[in-house]
């Protein structure tokens, strides 16, 4: 009973501290819920729990060469995660908000699929993530040779379970407060968010071609 609930509490932790840190997907998220509602930011949301679920995996198996193959290549991935991280900076700074509230009579069915997808392809393009869930992993020492594989289903289901329960919270706070923006608001939200993404971008792609420190 004390190893499953230890299981139980190390997970969900887990889970919601992976997701907690507003970075990219988390100002995505946010946009979402403001300017198309709170279910398409959430299924973001859950798009970005799956993509932290396949690194949680990647890390309980222990791939070491995935680790180092991330060491190895930290350069072309910070450009990488830096051109995925400005097209979307882009996209929000010139989006039009005024789409956004207008009725939905004449809108097209929402594609939760898509907003999955985006979640996760955003989420996942920064790979150096592993080394934050590594050091989670050993902070709750949530992987031990006394699991049997019910426990690892147990450990990487609550982990999961605490990523969506973050996201399902934040999005049900932000929609409360969506109420009370107008366009000219929500104008600005995009604006800033956008830029903010395009300042990570360009901080991600300058530190990529920073010199290394001596160890």
């Amino acid at each position: 009973m004390d190893l499953l609930l230890h299981i139980l509490f190390s997970g969900i932790a887990i889970g919601v501290l992976i997701s907690a840190p507003m970075g990219p997907v988390g100002m995505l998220i946010i946009q979402r819920t403001i300017s198309k509602g709170r279910w398409p930011a959430f299924f973001t949301g859950i798009g970005a729990a799956f993509s932290d679920l396949c690194y949680c995996l990647l890390t309980g198996l222990g791939i070491s060469f995935v680790t180092d193959l991330i060491e190895n290549n930290q350069q072309p991935l910070q450009i990488v995660s830096g051109v995925v991280l400005a097209a979307f900076g882009i996209f929000l700074f010139r989006k039009n908000p005024t789409r956004a509230l207008q009725p939905n009579t004449s809108e097209a069915p929402k594609n939760y699929l898509a907003d999955i997808v985006s979640g996760f392809f955003i989420t996942v393009s920064n790979p150096l993530i592993l080394f934050f869930i590594i050091g989670l992993f050993a902070r709750f020492e949530l992987i031990t040779p006394d699991f049997t594989f019910l426990h690892y289903i147990l450990a990487y289901a609550c982990i999961l379970g605490g990523a969506l329960m973050w996201w399902y919270l934040v999005t049900m706070l932000v929609n409360r407060l969506r109420r009370r923006i107008n366009v000219r608001s929500l104008w600005l939200i995009n604006r800033i968010i956008g830029a903010l993404l395009i300042l990570m971008a360009i901080a991600g792609v300058v530190m990529a071609f920073l010199p290394e420190k001596p160890a």
